[in-house]
C-alpha cells in the first residue's frame, strides 16, 4: 500500500478538540481521518446525517420572548420564594 500526504485547513480549536476526543478512542488525526474516508466509500455517501441546525417554532417563540424581556425590565417578575412562584405559575 502506497501512502500520500493531504494538507487541510482547519480552525485551530476545532483541530484541538478534535485530537483530544481521537485521542480518548485511542487514534490520532490520520487514523480518525483515515476512518472516516474508508466509511464514506463504504457507504458512498457521507456516513453521518448532515442538516442545518434549525430551531423548532416553540424554541424560536423562547428565543423571542427572551429578547424582549431583556429589552423590557417591566416584563420580568421577580419571586421572593419559590411557593409564589409555582402559585403564579401554575394559575
Amino acid at each position: 500500500m502506497t501512502t500520500s500526504s493531504m494538507n487541510i485547513r482547519m480552525d485551530s480549536d476545532v483541530k484541538n478538540q478534535a485530537q483530544k476526543l481521537f485521542k480518548e478512542f485511542g487514534m490520532d488525526m490520520t487514523t480518525a481521518i483515515n476512518v472516516f474516508l474508508r466509511q464514506a466509500i463504504r457507504e458512498r455517501s457521507i456516513p453521518f446525517k448532515i442538516q442545518l441546525d434549525i430551531p423548532n417554532a416553540e424554541t424560536v417563540a423562547a428565543i423571542e420572548e427572551v429578547q424582549k424581556m431583556k429589552k423590557n425590565a417591566a416584563m420580568n417578575k421577580t419571586y421572593d420564594n419559590v411557593d409564589d412562584m409555582m402559585k403564579d405559575i401554575l394559575k
